[in-house]
């Protein structure tokens, strides 16, 4: 042992060959500093920060100075966290950023790693993060621990303003690039799953690489459009009336940018370059003045106020050219690839469009790159499979647009060895099913189904067994019978409430008939308000309404007796049920005509007046009636004898 010095006034046995424990003087000058205060003690400066009020927070700096870059939560944030995600104290951030050193901003960071720039774009406030970045630019470009900068942030949370933000500032030229590899394809992925297609397509012309890049769990941009199928619009879905305003609404693109060279060698200029507003309207397009596009556009503003759907329309119909473009553009950059990496970055997202539908994308990506047609998935199953076993009228129809390669793709078995026309015998998923009304009218679409795809397949894939050792229409008997016991039920009830209804209205038809009003003539038998016109409206639509009647219900009568087949669904039993409702509808519309001319007949002689309110009573019974059982009848209608769900719907010629 000996003696080692520490200091003038201290002496320390330390054996010898020994060192002092590296932590003492640490934890001396832990002894000597206050004990850390807690959170409840922050709280006043919490409240002001939630609040906006510097005043009170001035005076809790001015009583503890170090609370100006002190973690007063539980999750870690400081004051100016707190004051920037309220979003209602610019005042206030712009105050306490005078107060912290620039130097000290990236090391104030909340429990997950988050900067206070990562905190505003979580929350889209725009005006703070402007306050952040002049302060402090290198913050658009600071990570948090997952490796997420604030346009990652802001792009999750669907904040389009602060995503158009900082794509303005955030640097491209730092190592490494967070618009290149990983980080460029997360934030491309989140811009597309925010639905912001503008965006993506911007980012798409700056960043190129980013559109043939795959993800760890084997998403591609594509592929995340391909997964989002509400956002292409179906003309099919619209009614009349949108129809005809999705044809004329102005759809103005403002954030739509061109390849511009400028724009890929200093994102800042982004918002310089960007185009002119584009109006896409046929109508518009037509007009030479921009006076007169002005004035159109402000007319159609007035429309939307009045009619919200207008908005509605035109949002849909925004985003579906943007999208379209989109693709466009993803397709074209992935086409240009080897052959094999194509064919690899191509075969998902094709199969998942065909799927859910999304024939643009199939019909796009098959242009592009048609050795595609040719994917299969797990199952072994192509887009036509696929499209057949889901129920997607739009990509099959895509088959009418085919030249003779629509034989060899229609011929294709998966590994079940189930060819097309056993999956056209498979029952629909429930979500297509579900668009018929009526278990009836649902195997009536299902017949439809089988018979079409009959159509392109060979005799003998008639006769062809899966593993299952199913013939397709095996297949379809068994998958089917509980969708007949349901369609058998649908029918003899809705025949029998409509029976109901016919035999009351015959009944009544006859009575009134025998009963004509204001009596017969005792000696010559002839009615006595013979000579008035409204007795001849009466007897012509007594009649009438006595006759139609009784057909209708002769009809449903057929409707109980049938046998009820499979193949009666096709055409047969939806067509007694047409016949019967429209004879029906007729009956009930006569009944009411013959009783306001009696109603006329008996009160209203000199008073022409009393004919509008009972015209207008009597057409009460009418209106619910088309409202409540017309849009089954037009349905009905067009798929018993009108051209349906299948057939040529575009111009474009594929393979």
């Amino acid at each position: 042992m000996r003696l080692q010095s520490k200091n003038k006034n201290a002496q320390i046995l330390t054996p010898v060959g020994t060192r002092e424990p590296e932590n003492a003087q640490s934890s001396m000058a832990m002894e000597q500093k206050e004990p850390a205060k807690d959170i409840n003690w922050y709280l006043p400066l919490y409240k002001a920060a939630v609040k906006g009020d510097w005043e009170s927070a001035r005076n809790f700096f001015d009583q503890d100075p170090d609370a100006v870059t002190a973690k007063i939560t539980k999750a870690s944030e400081t004051a100016l966290h707190v004051a920037v995600g309220i979003g209602k104290a610019k005042h206030f951030v712009k105050k306490l950023l005078e107060l912290i050193p620039t130097e000290a901003l990236v090391n104030l960071r909340d429990g997950l790693g988050h900067t206070a720039l990562h905190c505003a774009a979580s929350f889209g406030n725009v005006e703070e993060a402007k306050l952040l970045v002049s302060k402090d630019p290198g913050l658009t470009n600071t990570q948090c621990n997952s490796s997420s900068l604030p346009i990652h942030m802001a792009a999750l949370y669907a904040n389009k303003d602060m995503v158009s933000y900082l794509l303005t500032v955030t640097r491209d030229d730092m190592d490494p690039n967070p618009f290149a590899d990983k980080s460029g394809l997360q934030l491309l992925n989140l811009v597309i799953h925010a639905e912001f297609y503008d965006l993506a397509l911007y980012i798409v012309q700056l960043y190129p690489s980013l559109a043939t890049l795959i993800s760890p769990v084997g998403n591609t941009a594509l592929r995340m459009i391909a997964e989002k199928p509400a956002a292409f619009l179906r003309i099919s879905s619209l009614s009349c009336w949108q129809r005809l305003l999705y044809s004329c609404v102005p759809a103005k693109f403002g954030t739509i940018y061109s390849q511009d060279e400028t724009i890929k060698e200093n994102p800042a200029v982004a918002t310089q370059n960007a185009p002119q507003p584009c109006y896409c309207a046929p109508l518009l397009q037509q007009l030479s003045f921009s006076g007169c596009k002005k004035a159109y556009w402000m007319f159609w503003e007035v429309i939307e106020c009045l009619v919200p759907q207008a908005r509605f329309i035109r949002n849909t119909r925004i985003m579906h050219v943007q999208i379209l473009r989109l693709v466009k553009c993803l397709c074209k950059l992935i086409a240009g690839l080897d052959y094999s990496t194509a064919v690899s970055m191509f075969g998902a997202p094709v199969l998942l469009a065909a799927s859910l539908g999304n024939s643009e994308i199939v019909e796009e990506i098959l242009e592009s790159f048609p050795p595609a047609i040719w994917s299969v998935d797990l199952m072994g199953q192509n887009i036509f499979l696929l499209a057949v076993a889901n129920r997607r009228e739009n990509v099959f129809n895509l088959l009418y647009q085919m030249s003779e390669h629509k034989n060899l793709a229609t011929q294709h078995q998966d590994r079940e060895k189930n060819n097309i026309l056993h999956l056209a015998g498979r029952l629909a998923p429930p979500a297509q099913l579900n668009l018929v009304s009526g278990a009836a009218l649902q195997m009536q679409r299902e017949l439809q189904w089988y018979k079409e795809v009959e159509k392109h397949v060979p005799p003998d894939f008639k006769d062809t067994e899966n593993s299952k050792r199913r013939t397709p229409a095996v297949e379809f008997s068994l998958e089917h019978k509980d969708l007949v016991k349901e369609g058998e039920k649908w029918m003899k009830a809705t025949a029998n409430s409509c029976t109901v209804a016919a035999a009351l209205i015959a009944t009544i038809a006859f009575a009134a008939s025998i009963t004509v009003p204001g009596g017969s003539d005792g000696d010559s038998g002839f009615p006595i308000l013979s000579d008035n016109r409204a007795f001849d409206v009466f007897a012509v639509f007594d009649a009438l309404s006595l006759f139609s009647s009784t057909a209708s219900m002769l009809m449903f009568l057929s409707i109980l007796t049938a046998r009820y087949a499979e193949g009666d669904f096709f055409y047969s039993l939806p067509r007694r049920l047409i016949i019967g409702l429209v004879t029906l509808f007729l009956s009930i519309t006569s009944m009411m005509v013959a009783f306001s001319a009696t109603l006329y007949l008996v009160f209203g002689h000199k008073k022409a007046w009393t004919l509008i309110p009972v015209a207008a009573l009597a057409c009460l019974p009418v209106t619910l009636f088309v409202t409540l059982q017309f849009p089954l009848l037009v349905s009905m209608v067009r798929s018993t004898y009108f051209a349906g769900i299948f057939g040529k719907h575009g111009e474009r010629f594929l393979l």
